[in-house]
């Protein structure tokens, strides 16, 4: 309602000048996704589909002295709301964000959609990263860093249910010789305090990534698990670090959290690597103001770039009570690799090869072993 209300006061001012006090430029993206799955006999098979993995559309501008985003995701049964926030800049001191916006956690997270290498992030950026959240933020690029720190609530417009508190941030560091010759580093913290996970309509807090995909539901395996209604305090972090040299470019993350809820502890670790070649000769694209990558620029051929790319990713889990051993140790690991066809800077088609694995590192038996082909039809605006 929000939306519709500031587009149709706005709607005059489209194509008002810059000067214009109030002002509203309209984006979006739709990604279309397949899925086919060669499972093994263990656990439920997958099921080959398709799906509208994302059908977003936004309004962005300035409304007087304050800038303003309001986004939406349209792909499910209901719209979900995304970033709808309003923001101000005080120069070279930062900019104040207030409103639900995603939080400022990990390279792989902060990349957007639209421009990551792979059609899924890392088992860390689906499962540990806040998202979405209701909260404050100050953000500031000084000089060859960014850093950015948040006090924000578990709840989201459209997740009331997930009660609690917390508090991150995020800084990075990158030098600039030039454009194609990168160094990225990065750190990324978290403290979460959740309120009653598990009873009294409030979600379960569990730790569950897909590893061959959006659509490997049945592939799925819990790492943690804290849902007896106890308060549950998680501590996160991240460690990056990214370079680019030219068509080449390669990365990693060292990513981790701890779980205690008075009663029982969890941990879960995981890391990933990736390395990705432009066929064609083009550079991956740095926005060195937030410390992410972005659009490729500058295609060099009228068919388009080709884009190649590798990644290996595990993640483990563990979880205990107090003074007594595991009573829950997993592990989940996939390789992925991943052909990019850019026929345009905001058109794409993405083809995957997964071949992911899940054990019981208590049991010393593999529970899952799932070879997937995904691929997706990607268009911005």
């Amino acid at each position: 309602m929000a939306a519709t209300v500031l587009l149709c006061f706005s709607a005059p001012l489209l194509a008002a000048d810059n000067e214009s006090p109030v002002t509203a430029t309209i984006g979006g993206r739709l990604h279309l996704d397949f899925a086919s799955f060669d499972n093994d006999g263990r656990g439920t098979p997958n099921k080959d589909d398709t799906e509208i993995r994302r059908a977003w559309l936004d309004v962005s501008g300035k409304f007087f002295v304050v800038d303003y985003k309001l986004e939406a995701d349209f792909s499910g049964d209901h719209p979900e709301a995304k970033d709808v926030y309003i923001s101000r800049s005080f120069g070279d001191a930062g900019r104040l964000t207030v409103g639900q916006f995603k939080q400022y956690y990990s390279l792989d997270d902060r990349t957007g959609s639209n421009y990551g290498s792979f059609l899924e992030r890392g088992n860390a950026g689906t499962t540990l990263v806040p998202l979405y959240r209701l909260g404050a933020s100050w953000q500031a690029n000084p000089g060859d860093m960014t850093w950015a720190a948040s006090v924000y609530s578990l709840e989201s417009i459209d997740a009331w249910q997930v009660k609690g508190r917390a508090a991150g941030g995020r800084v990075t560091w990158a030098p600039s010789p030039a454009a194609g010759d990168v160094l990225h580093l990065g750190l990324s913290l978290a403290r979460e305090a959740y309120d009653n996970p598990g009873v009294n309509g409030v979600p379960a807090l569990r730790i569950r990534p897909r590893p061959a995909g959006h659509l490997s539901d049945e592939s799925r395996l819990t790492l943690v698990d804290f849902s007896a209604g106890r308060d549950t305090d998680v501590n996160k972090w991240s460690l990056e670090y990214a370079q680019v040299r030219g068509p080449l470019s390669w990365q990693g993350e060292f990513s981790g959290a701890t779980f205690d809820d008075g009663a029982q502890r969890g941990e879960v670790m995981a890391a990933y690597g990736m390395l990705s070649w432009f066929v064609t000769g083009e550079s991956r694209s740095y926005d060195r103001k937030t410390g992410r990558f972005a659009r490729i620029k500058d295609i060099r051929h009228k068919h388009g770039a080709f884009e190649l790319a590798l990644r290996y990713d595990q993640m483990r889990g563990s979880q205990h009570l107090d003074g007594q051993a595991d009573l829950r140790k997993g592990s989940t690991e996939a390789w992925t690799l991943a052909g990019n066809w850019y026929l345009r800077d905001n058109l794409r088609f993405m083809l995957n090869l997964i071949e992911s694995r899940n054990r019981d590192r208590l049991a010393d038996t593999t529970l899952d072993r799932t070879r997937a082909v995904t691929g997706r039809l990607q268009f911005d605006f």
